[in-house]
């Protein structure tokens, strides 16, 4: 040994690299924490109301940036808290947003007159529901702040016909890809 120089216990060592290993762990933990907080979550789809655009077991990621700015749109597939089920998120597509009138008319979604374009469905009929969680008349006017929301399943899908307009704010994110199983990777639209 060299004068001035020490030696280190070998104790020491192994904790500072032990240390070193858990910091590391509760930074890697806490960033995983506020990326699924404020950026980004993942979802797996457990029923067939968004089939076919996504299928049961789709693993499925939503963003949250774009709706810090902006409000969710008349096309989006969102990800929302489930009005009826606490705990819950469903997803589904935005058909008409705060002040416009929806109708259902032989089979067809109509939005503020104009009959929709909707290939996503594959031409299943969009009927009202008999039993409905809430009061819900046709032609049926979105509240402000709300949406009108349904599963590109028409004929499966429990969606603002049962439940009615979603609020705004319930939403937690846009669902733009899915990336899992490996055929059905890719964009959402």
């Amino acid at each position: 040994m060299f004068s001035g120089q020490h030696a280190e216990r070998q104790g020491s060592k192994m904790a500072r690299s032990l240390l070193s290993i858990v910091i590391m762990v509760l930074v890697v933990f806490g960033l995983s924490r506020l990326l699924n907080t404020f950026v980004f979550g993942a979802y797996e789809i457990p029923s067939g109301s968004m089939e076919d655009t996504i299928e049961v077991g789709d693993l499925v990621f939503s963003e949250k940036l774009s709706y810090y700015a902006n409000e969710p749109q008349k096309g989006d597939i969102v990800t929302f808290a489930d009005p009826l089920v606490s705990n819950r998120t469903l997803i589904k597509r935005v058909i008409a947003t705060g002040g416009q009138t929806v109708d259902l008319q032989n089979g067809k979604v109509v939005v503020d007159g104009v009959v929709l374009d909707e290939p996503y469905t594959e031409n299943k009929v969009s009927e009202p529901f008999e039993k409905t969680a809430v009061p819900i008349s046709y032609p049926y006017t979105v509240p402000e702040g709300c949406l009108w929301v349904m599963g590109d399943n028409r004929t499966n899908s429990q969606d603002s016909r049962y439940f009615g307009a979603i609020d705004a704010s319930s939403v937690s994110g846009h669902a733009v890809f899915t990336y899992w199983p490996i055929p059905h990777i890719g964009v959402l639209s």
